[in-house]
């Protein structure tokens, strides 16, 4: 705020309207605004499905990652530690000629589980019997935490043993004749 000295220098504050300020000073962006946001979304709609077409579309990178090298090494197909792996070269073969017939990734996948079995997949479908290898753990689980819990309530709920007195459990004619028979033979 302008103190009445400074008001008498510098002269009477101007009026400003704020319609006519935003006008000026924002004006022709405003209407840029609205013409680089259009460009903006346009773009988005055009580009967005191009890539998910590219993310749809399997490469043997993937694929290798979900199945497992048929030679009996346990390892996906990607990281295979057989240097001549004939078993690796013969299904990443197969999986370069499915993807050249232009089947999707779960097309490839069913194909490779009836030719070289389920077993060949990272991760069993989750249906049917394999529907198993998905709920066990979960149920193994929940089991264990049911049974600490079981468990600790008990030892909360067991009373404390505690000492009886001592006059309370010995009967004093047994206590003197436990002293005499230890003088006479010896030992007190």
């Amino acid at each position: 705020m302008r103190t009445k000295e400074e008001s008498e220098v510098r002269g009477p504050k101007p009026e400003v309207d704020i319609a006519e300020y935003q006008a000026r000073v924002m004006g022709p962006r405003t209407s840029d605004l609205g013409l680089r946001t259009l460009l903006l979304v346009v773009s988005l709609l055009v580009v967005l499905p191009a890539r998910a077409d590219d993310a749809r579309k399997p490469t043997i990178e993937a694929l290798g990652n979900e199945v497992q090298c048929p030679c009996g090494c346990v390892a996906p197909l990607n990281q295979c530690p057989m240097l001549d792996c004939a078993e690796k070269v013969e299904m990443r073969n197969f999986i370069k000629r499915e993807i050249a017939g232009g089947k999707d990734e779960t097309a490839i996948l069913q194909d490779i589980s009836i030719r070289y079995g389920v077993q060949a997949l990272t991760a069993p479908p989750a249906k049917g019997f394999n529907l198993a290898v998905w709920i066990l753990p979960s149920v193994g689980l929940l089991a264990g935490l049911g049974f600490v819990v079981v468990i600790v309530r008990r030892w909360k709920r067991k009373p404390a043993l505690a000492l009886a007195p001592a006059s309370a459990t010995h009967d004093p004619k047994v206590l003197t004749a436990v002293e005499e028979e230890m003088k006479s033979t010896g030992l007190g």
